[in-house]
């Protein structure tokens, strides 16, 4: 399935119409013009000894190592840095490339420590000395007593790698991948000739507190050991791989899980991921030890009562406690008290069991999933203009655009691997504008920086949409071709009309945006002239309550100058985490089926009856703030949970504890006793996506594989106990493989039709839709006409939202994530990744700061409205006057205690990126905070056992809170 040491071609593809035809050592090669004689020479199987050539950096010509004789050309040229010409005749042996090479090997040895630091007795992962092994240099005439660098400090800073300088050959691989595959420039090689190191470019010169974003490539690049995994340095080498996808964010990198028996020794990114194409972050390449973390819960548990310990029992015990409770509810109250949440975590054939199971078992479409809080203005939104719920092209589109418009995502910190291939586009010469109220790392960073950044107010983004619009139609800048060929005309002119009024002007929409009219409108120029335009956007577009309406404005916009329907171009979510598109795609919401058919269609629900053998509502079921609205009510009882958190992560939690608390079963499936388990009745042990066969679906409606490494400690993997489950409630549900489940997948979804585990094994990967029409796959949509026939333009009128700052609460928070962290922080909280952001912060403008007496480090109370809660100050230039901003990962801050009610008007995804708060230093936590935290607590008691919780940061440096007793209701 995949290799451990991948073939290294030593130079990039290049890509060309013109052939050109050569002689390799007597052998005739054909390969594209541009092509290095390194890489043609590898390509027809003939190896190359080299050490500072790798596929993913650019030819460099260092080592010396890759000399070869050419024909009528003197002396000899390096393969890498010499390209293929028609007719040339190469020879890579000879005595004498042999008595160069061993000449070179000897002198890189004279100031090596000779042995692998790997495996004693091998070469390990040192290139250099399976070279040695190879040219058969057993001796180094040059004496090692000299002048060298063997007593080089080791830099062991940064908690997944070591940095030994006396093993390094400055061939500068680590410093070109940082630089151009990374694009963070954080590595520089200092000190010419002897006195050459590669250094981290800081004061401490240590990895740990430089510009590094320790997302792997220095290592992965490194020739010699002197950048290595202190985890290969424990286990030794790998033996073995399996090619796997990462189970953090929405881009899905492919990985080689890299194996030792049965153990994970390193996750390395695969060359062959059509969504990363062997690059990483830290989070997919080192913050997988939360799998084998002691805080995992391997055993069922069950308990009458919220407030008694957990006992632990057998899987029948927990299953016939959880069939005992919900067919008591059922019988009681009927199937409308019972409701399921999908995960954006697990794989597709287990989230399209869950819907199944409520729908076919517990006999309700009361289904949602965690898309409700994140993406659901986009599926609304984008299904409205364009005629499907996703975006319309793949990530490498980028590669072709001249024009990046990044709105309300920050990429660098939350889709990194696809943010290096935006940088690297930018590098390249396309021009960048951010729509972002905080000035994040694209703004400004190396050999980067946007040409406009439009600073809005939180809450503004329709406003501002309309008057890009405005501008563009104003100044005849629409593609009136397109829109007659490709778009409704009628809704066109009417929107055109709309659009005009000035109200739309971006001279009015200034005083709600604070964007000035003309930094605006040269930015809206740029958009329409610019040569292919793209859009990106994340949760700073969708997480308002004007989300769906601001999805269908750039949609909009994007439909009036053209840029739909061929690469480079097009209107795409960043999609949060690994399979939320996924979990969107297998009919997780209540009111949609897989495939987004509605389920009041009765020609699709009799494909799912005749599949499932049982008869389906018609009606829509309840979304997540249905359910709790409902509990709390009183008529809605049970919940089963698979891989979500809402307690964390929905807003306004104090409504969210009162409506768990108010059910009579709460079951949880996941991998460690997570905040919302604090109010359940069952906890099912889950799996890791080491532990699990099946797919994910990324932001780019690619589908990749899930590979199953290990058994789950617990025994099984996730779509097996809620089959368990189904079949406990006397449902006849019998997979015996997740390739079963995808096959019904594409039995009944079209977009799916062509689906199967051996077409994505054979191609890598599909992107849907995959059918008949498009058998491999379709990676930018909507080519020659939209899905739903002609692109419909919606009307975008701009509502201000109803929370705004007031004398009272004068300033808005904004929330977003950072780069070590991920989600609510379950699976990177248990990582090495606390280094680098150990608890949330609030961050704010230094003259918000300063008129508060706040400096950074101090313990700020922030409320709202809804609550308050504690952490500390950040005083941050980032920040525009009156903004505030902070993460949501740590669940002892309690960040949505404080987020409002408020939500999108057509999908009631809430509006977390805009509440009114103010702040003030403090010295104790929030009265939520105590008591959510002593009640949270006592819920998560195992009988005979500690907590399993990790300790609270910001609870450890304040002052002891009383114990008055609450209740968790409102």
């Amino acid at each position: 399935m995949a290799s451990v040491n991948p073939i290294n071609y030593g130079t990039p593809r290049r890509e060309s119409d013109t052939q050109v035809m050569l002689e390799i050592d007597g052998r005739s090669v054909t390969v594209p013009e541009g092509t290095s004689v390194m890489r043609a020479a590898i390509e027809s199987g003939i190896d190359v000894p080299k050490l500072c050539a790798s596929d993913n950096v650019e030819p460099f010509g260092s080592c010396r190592l890759c000399l070869v004789e050419i024909e009528g050309k003197r002396g000899y040229p390096a393969s890498c840095t010499t390209e293929v010409a028609e007719g040339m005749e190469v020879r890579t042996v000879s005595d004498k490339l042999n008595q160069l090479r061993r000449g070179v090997i000897e002198l890189y040895l004279s100031d090596h420590p000779g042995a692998s630091k790997v495996e004693t007795g091998d070469v390990g992962d040192d290139e250099l000395l399976r070279l040695a092994r190879d040219l058969d240099v057993r001796e180094v005439r040059y004496d090692k007593d000299g002048r060298n660098h063997q007593d080089a400090v080791i830099d062991d800073s940064n908690p997944y790698f070591d940095f030994d300088s006396s093993r390094c050959i400055v061939c500068s691989r680590c410093v070109r991948a940082c630089d151009e595959v990374q694009g963070t420039f954080a590595l520089t090689v200092d000190g010419r000739g002897f006195a050459s190191m590669i250094s981290a470019g800081t004061d401490s010169d240590d990895f740990l507190n430089s510009e590094c974003v320790s997302c792997g490539a220095c290592v992965q690049a490194c020739p010699t050991e002197a950048l290595v995994e202190k985890n290969v340095i424990e286990q030794g080498m790998p033996e073995r791989s399996v090619t796997t996808t990462c189970a953090y964010c929405g881009v899905g990198c492919s990985f080689n899980a890299e194996l030792k028996g049965d153990e994970v020794v390193r996750m390395v990114p695969a060359k062959e991921g059509k969504a990363n194409h062997g690059h990483s972050c830290v989070k997919g390449r080192f913050a997988w030890g939360y799998t084998n973390h002691p805080d995992r819960i391997t055993k069922p548990m069950v308990r009458d009562k919220i407030t008694d310990p957990w006992r632990e029992v057998s899987w029948d015990e927990a299953m016939s406690f959880a069939v005992e409770r919900i067919n008591g509810i059922r019988d009681k109250h009927g199937s409308t008290a019972l409701g399921a949440i999908t995960s954006s975590r697990c794989t597709n054939e287990e989230t399209y069991l869950v819907q199944k199971m409520a729908r076919a078992v517990f006999g309700t479409n009361n289904v949602d999933t965690c898309a409700r809080v994140c993406h659901s203005p986009t599926g609304y939104g984008l299904n409205s203009t364009f005629g499907t719920s996703a975006g319309t092209q793949d990530f490498d589109s980028v590669e072709k655009s001249d024009v990046i418009l990044v709105i309300g995502a920050n990429p660098t910190d939350a889709h990194p691997v696809f943010a290096s291939q935006m940088k690297k586009r930018l590098r390249e010469g396309a021009r960048l504008i951010v729509v972002d109220p905080r000035a994040i790392d694209l703004v400004r960073s190396p050999h980067v920086a946007a040409e406009h950044h439009l600073q809005l107010q939180p809450g503004t983004n329709v406003a501002l949409v309309n008057a890009l619009a405005h501008t563009v139609l104003a100044e005849g800048l629409e593609n009136r071709a397109f829109v007659e060929q490709r778009c409704d005309v009628e809704e066109y002119d009417a929107w055109r009309e709309f659009i005009l009024r000035e109200e739309n002007s971006p001279e009015h929409t200034a005083q709600y945006t604070g964007v000035p009219a003309d930094a605006l409108r040269e930015a809206a120029r740029l958009y329409a002239t610019g040569g292919n335009a793209a859009i990106y956007y994340g949760l700073g577009v969708t997480e308002h309550s004007q989300g769906s309406t601001m999805v269908m404005g750039m949609a909009n916009i994007a439909m009036a100058t053209g840029n739909i329907g061929r690469p480079g171009v097009g209107v795409n979510p960043l999609r949060g985490q690994n399979n939320v598109q996924g979990s969107c795609d297998m009919g997780s919401f209540p009111h949609e089926l897989p495939g987004y058919r509605h389920i009041s269609d009765q020609g699709v629900r009799d494909i799912y009856e005749a599949e499932w053998g049982v008869k389906l509502d018609d009606e829509p079921g309840l979304r997540i703030p249905n359910m709790i609205d409902a509990a709390t009510g009183g008529t809605f009882k049970a919940l089963y949970v698979q891989g979500e958190d809402i307690l964390q992560s929905d807003p306004n939690i104090k409504h969210i504890a009162a409506g768990l608390a108010a059910m009579e079963c709460v079951i949880i499936q996941d991998i460690f006793l997570n905040e919302t388990a604090s109010y359940a009745h069952v906890f099912l042990p889950g799996s890791t996506f080491l532990e699990k066969d099946g797919t994910f679906t990324n932001a780019e409606r690619r589908i990749n594989r899930v590979r199953k490494i290990r058994t789950a400690p617990g025994g099984y993997a996730d779509w097996e106990v809620t089959q368990m489950l189904a079949q406990a409630l006397g449902y006849p549900m019998n997979y015996g493989h997740p390739s079963e489940i995808m096959d019904e997948i594409a039995r009944t979804t079209p977009t799916f039709r062509g689906v199967s585990f051996d077409k994505i094994d054979a191609l890598g990967s599909v992107q849907w839709p995959c059918n008949d029409e498009h058998p491999e796959g379709t990676p930018v949509m909507h080519v020659d006409n939209f899905v739903r026939g002609k692109g419909k333009f919606m009307l975008t009128p701009f509502v201000p939202t109803d929370e705004r700052a007031n004398r009272r609460f004068p300033l808005l928070l904004t929330t977003g994530r950072i780069l070590s962290q991920y989600n609510v922080g379950a699976q990177t909280r248990r990582t090495a990744n606390r280094l680098w952001h150990a608890e949330d912060w609030l961050e704010l403008h230094p003259s918000d700061a300063e008129v508060r007496g706040i400096k950074d480090g101090t313990l700020v109370a922030v409320a709202s409205r809804m609550g308050e809660t504690t952490l500390r100050a950040k005083v941050s230039e980032r920040m525009t006057p009156g903004v505030v901003y902070t993460t949501f990962h740590f669940p002892e801050t309690a960040a949505n205690v404080i987020t409002t009610e408020y939500s999108d008007w057509a999908t009631e995804c809430p509006e977390y990126k805009v509440t009114a708060v103010e702040v003030r230093p403090c010295n104790t936590l929030s009265e939520w905070q105590r008591r959510y935290m002593d009640t949270r607590d006592q819920m998560q008691r195992i009988e005979g056992n500690q907590s399993v919780r990790a300790p609270d940061t910001v609870a450890a440096s304040v002052e002891e809170a009383s114990d008055d007793d609450w209740e968790p209701a409102e």
